[in-house]
């Protein structure tokens, strides 16, 4: 049920700018425990790209606290386990079990979902709230902190609010307000994403895993996502002199297939089979952890304050977990700058734990010769336990 006193703390609605999967999370996260809130999205319609994404169970945990199981099974694929493949033979250096092995280990699944399905989750479920406003072609351009309130000039005009969240991106306008300007750094990466119908597919050609190959200087992963009608492709390769940093960035199939001649030939049949339309690239940025996300009554949530690499699949986990942490926090301390403080002293770890493993992860997948066979021993010897800290972890109950 709703906190009464919570409420009354938050007469005016609380701004959350920035309607992506965060964004809209935490939405949820904030009115289940009755906050009243507006969110404030740039685009002219909620919407993703084409491309897929995992939620292991630390984030389901906060989905389906807000309803979303059902519909979220509905669109989902789950994978049997996760492997890592040498780039070449396409030997499994290492494997972990999936299914209802994490199940019964930690409560909750593992999903594969397409972008898009997932957005459409998040935005039915928002509507269908009475305590959430929705607000599209809104970019936020202003931000005024008046001490008892936060006041916003946007695209679709000025709102005031008990609080701010900017769940803005890594380039978050909320972010500067707060502390100044500053340009994340390329990491010498750069991404393609595309997307291949397993129609035009052989049969068994892709197993029902999140497979990752490593090789030198690149990666590639790829996983089933809408139900198994897709197969999502995420090929990561170091480059120099492209730093285009836009998820809508077309890419050329000719280009892609150059960055992966000579790996294994299931990997080129799923290349020649990638619809170029479907086709992005993009460069990779990163900024480092920061030692203060809030300041009154505006605080950051998701890659306005811990950009995260795509090396643990656990970008969008952790704005999910980051909106249903605040949401408690809010509920159970009375001052908005207090809990926000509580907020974010409680994430900054976690977050930045995962930022680093992100990172080390870009430099051990993509590594060469003798120091790549010696990762793959070691790989091989790891414990199937390696991921237990990452899901174990409950959004619900870290802020009692």
């Amino acid at each position: 049920m709703p906190d009464r006193k919570l409420q009354e703390r938050h007469s005016t609605p609380l701004l959350v700018a920035g309607g992506g999967i965060g964004g809209l999370a935490a939405a949820l996260a904030l009115a289940k425990q009755g906050c009243d809130v507006s969110v404030f999205e740039r685009a002219g319609e909620f919407s993703e790209i084409g491309a897929g994404i995992q939620l292991s169970p630390n984030c389901l945990k906060a989905l389906f606290d807000v309803g979303l199981e059902e519909p979220l099974r509905e669109v989902a694929f789950v994978p049997a386990g996760g492997e890592m493949r040498d780039w070449k033979s396409g030997r499994v250096i290492v494997a972990n079990e999936f299914g209802d092995y994490l199940v019964e280990r930690y409560g909750y699944p593992y999903f594969h979902v397409h972008r898009a399905d997932l957005i459409n989750v998040l935005v039915d479920a928002a509507k269908a709230d009475g305590r959430i406003e929705l607000h599209v072609a809104a970019a936020v351009r202003a931000v005024d902190d008046r001490g008892d309130s936060v006041h916003i000039d946007t695209d679709a005009g000025s709102f005031e609010g008990a609080a701010l969240i900017g769940a803005d991106g890594i380039q978050s306008l909320v972010r500067e307000h707060l502390f100044g300007p500053a340009d994340p750094s390329f990491t010498g990466n750069v991404a393609w994403r595309a997307l291949v119908p397993v129609s035009k597919l052989p049969t068994d050609l892709i197993r029902p895993m999140a497979t990752a190959w490593w090789g030198p200087g690149k990666h590639f992963v790829h996983y089933y996502v809408r139900r198994g009608e897709l197969v999502n492709c995420v090929c990561v390769v170091e480059k120099d002199g492209w730093e285009v940093e836009s998820w809508t960035e077309r890419g050329e199939l000719a280009e892609l297939r150059r960055d992966f001649a000579g790996w294994h030939p299931d990997l080129g049949q799923l290349i020649d089979n990638i619809d170029e339309g479907s086709l992005f690239k993009w460069a990779l940025f990163d900024r480092p952890p920061m030692p203060a996300w809030s300041r009154n009554r505006v605080t950051l949530l998701g890659d306005a304050c811990h950009p995260t690499l795509p090396f643990m699949a656990q970008g969008a986990a952790m704005a999910i977990e980051d909106g249903a942490v605040l949401a408690r926090c809010l509920a159970s301390v009375g001052d908005v700058d207090a809990a926000f403080k509580r907020y974010e002293s409680l994430r900054m770890a976690r977050t930045a734990g995962v930022q680093h493993g992100s990172r080390r992860n870009a430099r051990v997948f993509h590594m060469r010769g003798i120091n790549a066979r010696l990762r793959n021993l070691a790989a091989g010897r790891a414990s199937g336990n390696s991921l237990d800290k990452l899901f174990r972890y409950d959004p619900l109950s870290a802020a009692d």
